[in-house]
C-alpha cells in the first residue's frame, strides 16, 4: 500500500510539508520523489507546495495501483493508463462514495503523463506510455462578443487518454438562497463568506488573511477616498492582489476581532495552558486557524443544511458576476471603464479568458443577477438576514 507522508523541517534541506511517497516496505518511491522535488527547485516558475500536494496525490493513486496490480512503472503501456482511466470512469471514488468527475479524472490521467515525460526526458524510459490526437475547436467555439478574445487555433494536439468535458458554467447565487445559505454558517464562516461575496477572495486567501490586514478606517479620510484596499499576503501563485471591502463590512469584522475572537481566545487562554493565538483572523471554536480543509466542510454543510448545491466557491463565482454587470451599467456614462479587465484584476486572474467566461454567464442569468445587484449592493447580505 502507498502512502504520503510530509517532510518535517531541516530534513536533508526537503521544505517542509514537501509530499514524500512511500511504498508497502515504507521506501521512498524514488521516481516519484525525483519528479516532485525537481518541480519545486529547479524550473524558474517552481510550483507552489499547494500544486506539488495535488500532483502528489495523483501520483499516489496511480502507484498505489500500480502496486495492488503488481506492475513495475516501468512496463506501464497505454493499456495500462487507459485501465487506469476506465477504472475511474466505471467505479466510484473511495473516499467520497461519488462518481469522479471528468474533469477530476483527466486531471490524473494528465499528471501521470506528465510524470512519464520527465521520466522519460531523464533517459528512466525509451517511450513514453501515451500518444496525441488532433482535435478540433470550432465546434465548441463561441462566436460573438468574445471572438476577439480567442487566439486559439482551429484544432489542437490533445492526450488521446483523455475524455471529453462538457463545459459547466458558474451560476450565481440568488438572493433567497443566499439568505438561506447564511443563516445555516455559524460564526466565523458567516462572516467568512461576507468577505468572499464582497471581495471574490479564495480559500486560501479567506484563510490566509490576517488580524492585522483589517484597515483601521478611523484614521482614513472616507469622503475624499472611499475605496479601502486591503493587500494579500497569500495569493494564488504569489501574485500581487488587493481587495475593497466595503465599509459595513470592515465595521463588522473590527466588531468580530473586538468581541467574539478576542473572547475566544480570552477563553482559550484560559483553558488551555501555553495558549497562544494564531496571527490568522479566523479561528474555529478550538481557537486555532480556520484550514482550507475546515472552510470546505464547514460550507458544505451549510449548502447541505440549506438544500443548495454548490461550494464556497460559489460566492466568489456571484461576486465576479454582479460586479461585472454593476461594471457594465456603469460602462454605459463612462465609455473609457472596461469592466471585464477590471473584474480580472480583482479576481486575480492571470489570463483574461479565464474571467471572459463570466460575460457569458451574465448573458444566461441576467434576471437572477439584476436582483442580487440590487441586494448586495442595496444592503449588503448580513442585514438581509432572515
Amino acid at each position: 500500500m502507498v502512502s504520503i507522508v510530509r517532510a518535517v523541517p531541516g530534513v536533508d534541506g526537503i521544505p517542509a510539508g514537501f509530499p514524500i511517497l512511500l511504498d508497502a516496505q515504507m521506501s521512498i518511491v524514488e521516481p516519484a520523489f525525483s519528479y516532485l522535488i525537481e518541480l519545486a527547485t529547479i524550473p524558474g516558475r517552481s510550483h507552489a507546495m499547494e500544486t506539488l500536494r495535488t500532483y502528489s496525490e495523483h501520483l499516489h493513486d496511480w502507484f498505489d495501483s500500480l502496486e495492488q496490480s503488481e506492475l513495475d512503472w516501468h512496463l506501464a503501456d497505454e493499456g495500462t493508463i487507459a485501465a487506469y482511466r476506465n477504472r475511474m470512469l466505471a467505479a466510484p471514488s473511495p473516499h467520497t462514495g461519488r462518481p469522479y468527475a471528468r474533469s477530476t479524472v483527466n486531471d490524473r490521467v494528465r499528471t501521470v503523463c506528465r510524470f512519464y515525460s520527465w521520466a522519460h526526458r531523464r533517459g528512466l524510459i525509451e517511450a513514453v506510455p501515451f500518444d496525441y490526437v488532433e482535435v478540433s475547436l470550432r465546434s465548441v467555439r463561441r462566436q460573438g462578443m468574445l471572438a476577439h478574445l480567442d487566439h486559439r487555433p482551429a484544432t489542437v494536439m490533445a492526450n488521446i487518454l483523455t475524455v471529453s468535458e462538457v463545459e459547466r458554467l458558474p451560476r450565481p447565487l440568488r438572493v433567497d438562497q443566499l439568505q438561506s445559505l447564511f443563516r445555516h454558517l455559524p460564526s466565523p464562516y458567516d462572516l467568512i463568506a461576507e468577505w468572499a461575496l464582497a471581495t471574490g477572495m479564495r480559500r486560501k486567501e479567506l484563510c490566509g488573511l490576517q488580524l492585522h490586514q483589517v484597515p483601521d478606517v478611523a484614521h482614513l479620510d472616507i469622503d475624499e477616498d472611499p475605496l479601502i484596499g486591503v493587500p494579500l499576503t497569500v495569493t494564488k501563485g504569489d501574485r500581487p492582489r488587493t481587495v475593497y471591502p466595503p465599509l459595513r463590512l470592515i465595521d463588522r469584522t473590527h466588531w468580530y476581532a473586538g468581541e467574539r475572537r478576542a473572547a475566544l481566545v480570552k477563553h482559550r487562554r484560559r483553558t488551555r495552558a501555553g495558549y497562544r493565538p494564531s496571527s490568522a483572523l479566523f479561528l474555529n471554536s478550538n481557537g486555532a486557524p480556520v484550514s482550507k480543509a475546515r472552510f470546505s466542510a464547514a460550507f458544505g454543510a451549510a449548502f447541505q443544511s440549506a438544500g443548495l448545491t454548490g461550494s464556497g466557491h460559489w460566492l466568489r463565482h456571484t461576486f465576479a458576476m454582479t460586479m461585472l454587470v454593476r461594471l457594465q451599467k456603469q460602462a454605459a456614462t463612462t465609455p473609457d471603464l472596461n469592466p471585464l479587465k477590471i473584474v480580472q484584476v480583482l479576481l486575480g486572474h492571470a489570463s483574461i479568458q479565464s474571467t471572459a467566461i463570466y460575460l457569458r454567464c451574465v448573458e444566461l442569468h441576467a434576471d437572477t443577477l439584476a436582483e442580487s445587484l440590487a441586494y448586495l449592493y442595496g444592503e449588503l447580505v448580513p442585514h438581509g438576514r432572515a
